[in-house]
């Protein structure tokens, strides 16, 4: 059934093509020679069966070369017998243009050219046999005229669709590029943080456990406890991504991780010896989940950095929306790092760098994706600081 659903969904349009212009002409011959008593033959039965084969030859238009062909003929034949001038010509620019639209302009114009000779031959040759026929360039001059511009015009129109879809098709084939390669920027943006900040609770707390191993067993083990959970979540994330790849709507069935699971990401931080803060407004239900998701990414990064970088050090989260906008920051009251013959921060910048590491650079991105704004950096009085304004509505990309 599905099959037969296809083939006439496919074929509708030319069935719909071929009796509309069969109804033209079994319809309108009659008439038309009403107004052509000097044509050498009235319509008769041969006549109707050839307006019938013409009608019937646009049911090939997906094969445009046969299509012309089979039109051609029978258009010739019908006007070579001698019948007046009726519907069935509109059938030859409907032929032309399947050509045009389905062929290059070169080779199309020279079969549209081919058929437009035989049926202007055809025409002298039916005006040859009517009375007054020796004049008979006079009088098919304009005819002539007026038939190829008929012609040129459905073959021109038919060129045209042929290059914007050839337009379209080419844009759609970037854009799908595009998405793929910001789909694959996305998975590796995660990947840094999700991974990064996994092993970076993973290496403080091996090196708690082997700080207090000798003194402290139950701290020893209550640390490689944390390592273990750690290190599993972290191989589910990984997990995860490498399934989008394998299957595209694996990514529909695990969502992105948002504010919702800071608990979690701040015990995982605090369970590394780092005493976290948190100043989070009690009502974030009005932040759509990609600035949810973004501001989470935010957040872990940068916790992340304190683990890597600030030592034993105290940190402070600030969630909160105001004006349309969220806002989240990110402070730190750890010794800055001098180990490269100078001050950097837990990100790895200098001073006034504004953020120089790889992970700040990664969730920069993502706030101006979504319109906003990030600054990173040490603070005058010691640590870093790390500050996103992710706007509520309204972003770049919506």
């Amino acid at each position: 059934m599905t099959r037969v659903r296809e083939g006439a969904r496919r074929w509708l349009p030319d069935a719909s093509l071929c009796v509309l212009f069969l109804v033209l002409g079994l319809i309108g011959t009659e008439p038309a020679a009403g107004f052509q008593p000097q044509a050498s033959q009235a319509p008769d039965a041969l006549a109707y069966v050839l307006v019938v084969a013409a009608a019937l030859s646009l049911a090939v238009r997906r094969r445009p070369g046969l299509c012309l062909a089979l039109n051609g003929a029978v258009v010739t034949a019908y006007l070579a017998v001698g019948y007046p001038y009726g519907p069935i010509l509109l059938t030859v620019p409907a032929a032309v243009y399947g050509v045009g639209v389905r062929w290059p302009l070169p080779r199309a114009g020279v079969a549209v050219a081919a058929d437009f000779v035989v049926l202007l031959v055809a025409g002298f040759a039916k005006r040859a046999r009517e009375p007054g026929g020796a004049d008979v360039l006079e009088h098919r001059i304009w005819h002539t005229l007026a038939w190829g511009a008929v012609i040129a015009a459905a073959l021109a129109v038919a060129a045209a669709v042929r290059v914007r879809r050839e337009s379209v098709g080419k844009v759609r084939v970037e854009l799908a590029r595009r998405v793929a390669s910001e789909e694959r920027l996305r998975m590796a943006q995660d990947l840094h943080d999700s991974i990064g900040h996994g092993l970076a609770v993973i290496a403080m707390q091996a090196g708690v456990a082997l700080h207090v191993l000798d003194r402290d067993p139950q701290g020893a083990r209550d640390a490689m406890e944390a390592v273990r959970a750690t290190s599993r979540e972290s191989l589910e994330n990984l997990r995860a991504e490498l399934e989008v790849l394998r299957s595209p709507g694996a990514a529909a069935r695990r969502p992105a991780p948002g504010l919702g699971d800071l608990d979690r990401l701040t015990d995982r931080v605090r369970a590394g010896g780092v005493a976290v803060r948190l100043d989070i407004d009690p009502d974030l239900s009005a932040v759509p989940p990609e600035v949810s998701a973004a501001a989470y990414r935010i957040l872990q990064e940068s916790l992340t950095n304190v683990l890597r970088h600030a030592g034993a050090a105290a940190a402070r989260i600030r969630v909160g929306c105001e004006d349309g906008t969220l806002l989240v920051e990110v402070t730190d009251t750890g010794p800055v790092d001098t180990a490269e013959g100078g001050p950097v921060g837990p990100a790895g910048a200098r001073p006034g760098a504004n953020g120089g590491g790889h992970g700040i650079r990664g969730i920069r991105a993502q706030a101006e994706a979504l319109g906003g704004t990030l600054h990173a950096g040490p603070r005058p009085s010691g640590g870093f600081a790390v500050e996103a304004c992710l706007p509520l509505y309204g972003g770049k990309d919506r």
